[in-house]
């Protein structure tokens, strides 16, 4: 059998091989390059994200807190102003009643002062003699070189007559006294009496009576966030502070409960004391046109067949 024998040149594939591993090792060093460069990014971006989610989540904790401080703020100032307006409605209420307690108290300190003048000169009179021994003879034992003129036994005629008229001066002096104290006494019981006659019902008939009288309600904004305020206005003509009082206490608990109805037109009997206080008054005509325009301009309204 015949043999043959070849011989092949590796050394083209050698270098073919060479060159292939050389572009691996420049793949591999550009796989790990990239894979830096990815990492790096991965990290920046988790950063990135990071921050933004953190920023995000401050600026809405942020917005929450500042509208809710927002609020709270402007419930305490509308409470501030709540208050503050309570306050002076305190405060005139307490004057009011310092002046109806003045009134009051000088009224039955008068009354008292009367009952005791009264009350000391019946005590007087239950025991006169000995009341008139304890406070009168005793006080002209007491008071006898005041009350006697002393005159010699031998005097001539010119001191006698001038004794006689000190004596007449001291006579008169002392009658001058007893009538202004019976003008008292008698002053006293006038007024004691007038004081009794009004305190008593002396045959005189009570009747139930029923009186209409206007109560003026007005509602005013004092703030910028609505809040209201309700002031009622009575009538001050033969009504007592005490009266005044009751009559306000009552609209304002039944004010929420009245029904309102618009008044067509005003009435004229409103327009002609309008037009009567507008012609007193010394304002400028510049002021008074502009209130006779407010006047006629404004609309107000009345309750609908409702009584308190």
């Amino acid at each position: 059998m015949a043999t043959f024998n070849y011989t092949v040149d590796t050394n083209p594939m050698a270098a073919e091989i060479s060159s292939v591993s050389q572009y691996v090792a420049g793949t591999t060093t550009a796989v790990v390059a990239m894979q830096t460069a990815v990492v790096m990014a991965e990290a920046k971006a988790a950063d990135h994200v990071c921050t933004n989610v953190n920023k995000g989540f401050f600026t809405l904790i942020r917005s929450q807190i500042s509208q809710k401080m927002a609020k709270l703020q402007s419930e305490v100032d509308s409470h501030l102003m709540q208050l503050n307006q309570q306050k002076k409605q305190l405060l005139a209420i307490k004057g009011r009643m310092e002046r109806d307690y003045n009134i009051i108290s000088s009224r039955y300190l008068k009354l008292f002062n009367g009952l005791n003048q009264n009350l000391k000169q019946r005590i007087f009179d239950l025991d006169k003699p000995t009341i008139d021994f304890a406070v009168r003879e005793i006080e002209k034992v007491s008071n006898r070189t005041k009350y006697l003129t002393a005159t010699v036994p031998v005097t001539q005629l010119e001191s006698l007559a001038i004794s006689q008229k000190i004596i007449a001066s001291n006579v008169k002096f002392r009658g001058m006294k007893v009538i202004g104290s019976m003008t008292n006494f008698l002053s006293d019981m006038n007024e004691q009496k007038r004081l009794t006659e009004k305190i008593l019902l002396s045959g005189s008939k009570v009747k139930n009576a029923t009186l209409a009288i206007p109560v003026i309600i007005s509602e005013m904004n004092f703030d910028k966030f609505d809040n209201r305020n309700i002031d009622v206005t009575v009538s001050k003509v033969q009504l007592s502070p005490t009266t005044q009082l009751a009559m306000k206490n009552i609209v304002n608990q039944n004010v929420d409960n009245l029904q309102w109805q618009k008044t067509a037109d005003i009435a004229k009997e409103v327009k002609s004391e309008f037009g009567k206080i507008l012609s007193a008054s010394n304002s400028s005509q510049r002021v008074k046109n502009m209130m006779n325009k407010l006047f006629l301009a404004n609309n107000f309204q009345t309750v609908k067949n409702n009584a308190l």
